[in-house]
């Protein structure tokens, strides 16, 4: 069972206008029924599979057929970027942690990420072709990092196997356009789409993150009820106020949005489970690339318990109040060794209790440093740190962060100021597309 403590969520600035939880939610009343409405109009319209899954049934069939594929080779180098790679990491970390441990003995997951000469040469140098399978992932099939970095392992590829590279490609693109898509009718070469409408910072629920983890042996099917299980609610009761006005992402979106309303610019995402700390690189993409638009949003601020209590908490805690926080956390986690009955006599009260008694102190020291500092805090209790609890933090994530938007008077699916930089970059490679990009840069560099 998972729980939300809002006992210190009302604090600050926040109590001006919104002295309790309950109370806050009812001064959102109006705003309940237009986002119901709204809950319908997209979700009949195909634009929240995030939140319906309408591609679960036929992606799980075909990934079930890849898998004994997928397993026979050692290692898999993913090429991707953003939402590509983040949320396949972060499921990588948490529940394959072995293969950055000693004396791991595969499979292995590589994960290409960025624009990254040295990273890129030492794959194509140090990997056994023949037991590697690469996988491009790029919903457009046109993601520029992506593709250059297709078109070397490709070529790296080719010059191995030259009569066999097709079979050690697997493309995640989109089912009908694209240049990958193009690549793999061209050649043959096994694919698995992106779905409609479901972003890169959504994706880790479709093919982009289910392949990796079907590939390291991970029980993905449970990862997708989890999400399923966190919105069933909503898809079950849409279009009754009382299903949405009931379910948690609700209570939260709320409170965020009463975050940014107050002068709370900045939202700390504390991971309290060790082995889940890159699940706050993937909320900040997320947050970010869904709620920085028309000078509104709060910035995300991924921290990681313990480990960041020595180096952000500080400003958290000191700094300017203009932060809010969200504690995840589980007092469920393994116990580990237990501490020695001859530790010296200076820490005394140590004896007899487990290095997860350490953690669970910690975590909730740290809370209530946070709340004792007028810091508004949430906490976000798992009853496991399972990956079908995975799928539902996920999930509750995602549909908090699209009723964010809402509430804000925003789109949160799209992603507009990021194309610029990106145009800037292919007009300054040679690209001719792009004349008022080249303009605007010829005035920068001048």
């Amino acid at each position: 069972m998972h729980t939300l403590d809002w006992n210190h969520a009302w604090t600050g600035r926040l109590v001006e206008t919104a002295p309790s939880h309950p109370e806050a939610l009812r001064r959102l009343a109006p705003q309940l029924d237009s986002c119901t409405a709204r809950l319908i109009g997209e979700v009949t319209a195909g634009k929240l599979p995030f939140l319906n899954l309408p591609f679960r049934s036929s992606l799980s069939t075909r990934l079930k057929a890849l898998t004994p594929r997928l397993q026979r080779f050692k290692h898999m180098v993913v090429l991707g970027i953003g939402g590509s790679a983040l949320g396949t990491r972060a499921l990588q970390k948490a529940f394959f942690p072995q293969q950055d441990r000693p004396n791991h003995d595969g499979p292995w997951l590589w994960i290409l990420d960025n624009v990254d000469a040295d990273v890129l040469e030492a794959q194509m140098a140090s990997l056994n072709p023949e037991e590697t399978i690469v996988v491009p992932v790029s919903k457009s099939g046109g993601t520029i990092e992506t593709l250059a970095q297709y078109f070397f392992m490709k070529a790296w590829l080719q010059k191995a196997l030259p009569d066999t590279w097709q079979e050690h490609l697997l493309l995640v693109t989109d089912d009908k356009k694209g240049y990958l898509r193009e690549e793999a009718d061209r050649y043959g070469i096994v694919s698995l789409p992106v779905p409609d409408n479901l972003g890169g910072r959504y994706s880790v629920l479709s093919a982009v993150g289910l392949v990796p983890a079907a590939f390291l042996g991970l029980p993905w099917e449970d990862f997708l009820e989890g999400v399923a299980s966190a919105n069933a609610p909503l898809v079950e009761g849409l279009g009754k106020p009382e299903a949405l006005g009931e379910h948690p992402a609700w209570a939260l979106a709320n409170w965020c949005h009463t975050l940014a309303r107050h002068g709370y610019s900045q939202l700390i995402f504390f991971v309290y489970i060790p082995a889940w700390a890159s699940f706050g690189q993937w909320f900040a993409q997320l947050w970010a690339e869904s709620l920085g638009k028309n000078g509104k949003g709060t910035m995300p601020l991924p921290a990681v318990g313990v480990t960041d209590q020595h180096s952000l908490q500080q400003m958290f805690l000191d700094g300017p109040a203009d932060k809010g926080c969200i504690q995840l956390h589980c007092p469920h986690l393994s116990r580990g060794p237990q501490f020695p009955d001859d530790v010296p006599d200076n820490w005394s009260w140590l004896r007899g209790k487990t290095f997860g008694d350490l953690l669970d102190a910690e975590t909730l020291g740290s809370a209530a440093a946070i709340a004792h500092s007028g810091v508004p805090l949430t906490r976000l209790e798992t009853g496991d740190a399972s990956m079908r609890t995975a799928g539902e933090i996920m999930g509750l994530l995602m549909t908090t962060t699209v009723l964010t938007g809402w509430l804000m008077n925003i789109n949160p699916l799209d992603q507009p100021a990021v194309e610029l930089g990106k145009r800037l970059a292919y007009s300054r490679l040679g690209s001719e597309s792009y004349p008022e990009e080249a303009a605007m840069l010829k005035a920068f560099l001048e």
